[in-house]
Formats: structure tokens, sequence, C-alpha cells
């Protein structure tokens, strides 16, 4: 009885522990495989790593949990999911400061991308803070290019081609060029190609690899469009339950995952470039000076729209990132 009363009174008190954990879903509207989702396992890892198995997250990759990036905003603030991981453009309707790391042909490369968002953070933060929830870490998609049935080159190829843009910038920039644009959710995406619906995409090469675009499209323009990026956010209320160490534990993790995600996008695009040779996906980077130019000119809209609808703040961001870039 005494073995047994002991055994008894360990697996309670194992069980006790395990019901102070604290339990948390994040949401990721991305496959598994995704640059997003994968440095969202990283930053889980190093959660659990520095909280000592305290915190506990769930990643559900994929759209699992039903919520798509435009929902993301306000399932945590509503605490209906504690952790989302979110294309930034398609909460510009919260405020359009989001469409800043997808204004067309802002930024030269991955150093530019991660000063433009260093200079903009606190911005950002501040507008998840007015709605209960932290910005967590960014994580910066590899740079926007245009995936095709027939190679895309020009400004001819371009007019009236069905193709898929992410956010108000993209849709005003291909709308000018000629284009017939169509703003789609990733998870409608394939969907989408499968039944004709669209005939190209504008997102990178990663994202085609992570869903297999060559079972569609057999070529990608590597036009250098813009360096997005994905926010992570969680609900407030859910972090200052926490204890100061374990509020620590998230900070220090996602300070961490911000290094390493933009680590990994300076590498990501040469890995893609292999998958998609194995794969006969034709990339085209010598693109026609003209067509590129074309496709700048027809951006300006976008910028304009933008620094209307943000103001001043607009104004400091770029004011700064032109001084340091």
């Amino acid at each position: 009885m005494r073995v047994s009363s002991l055994l008894l009174t360990t697996l309670l008190a194992s069980n006790a522990t395990v019901a102070l954990a604290a339990q948390f879903d994040f949401s990721n509207e991305y496959n598994t495989n995704s640059i997003h989702a994968q440095g969202d396992l990283f930053f889980i890892n190093k959660v659990k790593e520095l909280s000592a198995g305290e915190i506990d997250i769930t990643l559900h990759s994929g759209g699992a949990l039903g919520y798509k990036s435009s929902d993301h905003f306000y399932a945590v603030a509503d605490n209906a999911v504690q952790i989302a991981d979110t294309l930034a453009g398609s909460i510009s309707g919260i405020d359009p400061i989001f469409l800043l790391s997808s204004l067309p042909f802002l930024v030269q490369g991955e150093d530019q991308a991660e000063l433009l968002y260093n200079i903009a953070k606190p911005y950002y933060k501040e507008v998840f803070e007015e709605n209960d929830q932290i910005l967590l870490y960014a994580s910066p998609w590899p740079a926007s290019g245009i995936w095709s049935k027939e190679k895309v080159d020009s400004q001819e190829t371009l007019n009236g081609l069905k193709i898929r843009t992410y956010d108000k910038n993209g849709t005003i920039t291909l709308r000018e060029a000629g284009a017939s644009p169509v703003k789609l959710s990733w998870a409608d995406v394939v969907p989408q190609l499968s039944t004709g619906g669209i005939e190209a995409v504008l997102t990178s090469a990663d994202a085609g690899a992570s869903a297999s675009f060559w079972e569609h499209l057999d070529n990608y323009s590597a036009i250098q469009y813009a360096i997005p990026l994905n926010m992570v956010h969680m609900n407030r209320d859910e972090f200052e339950n926490l204890s100061d160490t374990e509020q620590s534990a998230i900070l220090e993790a996602a300070k961490l995952t911000d290094e390493h995600n933009w680590k990994t996008v300076r590498m990501r695009v040469k890995d893609n470039y292999k998958e998609l040779n194995k794969h006969a996906v034709a990339i085209h980077e010598d693109l026609p000076p003209a067509f590129m130019k074309h496709l700048q000119d027809s951006a300006r809209p976008a910028l304009k729209d933008w620094l209307d609808d943000v103001g001043g703040r607009a104004e400091a961001i770029l004011a700064e990132f032109d001084k340091e870039k």
C-alpha cells in the first residue's frame, strides 16, 4: 500500500506540473516546409529550451486552425489563438504601415530589407500594442518574382495576365503594368491554379517550391519585386500572465529568431533554385531593362498611395532609410 500511495502521489505531482505549464496555439497559413513555418519551429524550440519546458507551444501550419493571414490580427486580439505568423500586407486594413515591406522595388537586397525593418519596427510594435498584442519577430520572404506558365519578360507578356497578388501594392502595380491581378490569400492560390482561375502568381521562389508550383507553372521570372515580411504576434494578456522568467524566455527566443530568420533568408534562394532546376522550372534572372523599367514605372502609384495613407510616419521612415542605406 505504501508503495502504491507513493506512486500515486508521484503521478499526481507529475500531472500537476504538466497542468501548470503554459500552453499556446500558434497559427500559420503556410506549409510546414516554408521558410516561415521553419522559423516558427526554431522559435518554439528556443522557447522550450529557455523556459526549461515550462512553455508549451503547438504550431498549426498550413492553415490547420482554419485561419488565413487576414484573420489572424483579430483572432490573436480576441485570444482565439495566442500566437500567429501573419503576412504583413494582409493586415493593411488595420494600418497601412503594414504595406511598407512590400512596396515594389524600394529595397535592393536583404541588407536593405533588414535595415528598413529595424527602422520601422517601433511603428509596427505600436500598432500591435494598441490592439492588445505584442510583436515578437519578423519572418522575411525571399524576394518576390513571377511564377507563370509562359515566360514573362516583356510588357506584352504581362498584358491581360491573370496573376495572383498578395496585397494592395501588387494589385496596383500589376494593374498599372497591364496585367489582370487577383488578390488571393495563400490558401486559395493552388485551388485557383488548378481550376484556371489564375495563370500566374506573384510570390517568392521559396513559396512556389513549398507548394510544388511546378505541377502547374514552368517559369519563374526573378524580378526582385520586394522582400515582404510576415509578422509574428502574441496576445498581450497571455504574455503578461506569464512569470517574469517565462516572459524573458519568450522575448529572448524572439530576438534569436529574428536574427535566425534574417540569416536564413539570405541563403534560401540558392537552395530554392536548385529545387526548381530539379523540377525543370525555367528561371529567368537577366530580364530586359525595358521590362524592368516598365514594372518600376508601374509601381509609382502604389508608393504614392502608401505615402498619402501613412503620412508623417512614412516620411520619417523613408527619410531615415535613405540616410542609412
